[in-house]
């Protein structure tokens, strides 16, 4: 019998950040599916103002799994885990009046926005090649090379030349 091995996933969330959604997304984007370690570093060097949240709120999902495996006894391997969802969702709008001309007055709405972040660990694939094994001699023999095709001539090339060569001529006749 063959056990199922679970995949456990662990969140953390920011909750009304004020950022509208698809500025978030922007950052989120460039983390979803890396290696925990290359998306703190991304989320580190981005210049967005949102880039900090993100960056705290991933380590707070880091922090969460390790305190959800110490506690129910499962060996996390921290190097391990990944970026599984980057989500940002809409927030409540906060609905705002700016002064205008003649007295009147322009609505705008301030977005907020709700960060959910999930780190899960890799699986191992049982068909996964960890180790390069050496070459047999018998595959080492080098196959015969197949002779290279020659480049593809440009079928607007031929005309152009063509169509130059008489211009040139008549100049040439115009002159003498």
């Amino acid at each position: 019998m063959s056990m199922a091995v679970e995949t456990r996933e662990y969140r953390a969330e920011a909750r009304f950040q004020r950022v509208s959604p698809q500025k978030a997304r922007l950052v989120l984007d460039l983390i979803k599916g890396r290696g925990v370690q290359e998306a703190l570093d991304t989320a580190a060097f981005t210049k967005k103002r949102i880039a900090p949240v993100v960056h705290k709120l991933l380590t707070s999902a880091v922090d969460n799994a390790k305190h959800v495996a110490d506690e129910a006894g499962i060996d996390l391997d921290v190097d391990n885990l990944y970026v599984k969802r980057a989500i940002a969702n809409d927030g409540p709008r906060m609905k705002r009046v700016r002064p205008a001309p003649m007295g009147r007055a322009y609505r705008y709405q301030r977005r907020l926005t709700h960060i959910v972040l999930s780190v899960a660990e890799r699986e191992t694939a049982a068909g996964l090649v960890t180790k390069v094994e050496e070459p047999k001699p018998a595959e080492a023999e080098p196959k015969a090379a197949k002779p290279k095709a020659a480049p593809a001539k440009r079928k607007n090339a031929a005309p152009k030349a063509k169509a130059m060569a008489p211009a040139g001529k008549k100049k040439a006749e115009k002159k003498s």
